[in-house]
């Protein structure tokens, strides 16, 4: 996270959901992502606000190349 990013609130966190399998999310402070793992998918944070839309959330399997 750089500087300008906006810290993440831990209240919001812990209520947010997968909207997919609606299971747990893992938050990853160096990707700005939070991750479903039973979805298999990662969900962007974008100045501070997660975009929770499958459309917009990148594939876990992606980053293995």
């Amino acid at each position: 996270m750089n500087e300008n990013t906006p810290p993440i609130d831990a209240r919001m966190l812990e209520a947010l959901v997968c909207p997919l399998t609606h299971g747990p999310l893992v938050f990853d402070p160096g990707r700005q992502e939070l991750i479903s793992r039973n979805a298999g998918l990662a969900f962007p944070i974008h100045r501070g606000i997660p975009i929770m839309l499958v459309d917009e959330a990148r594939k876990l399997d992606e980053d293995r190349g």
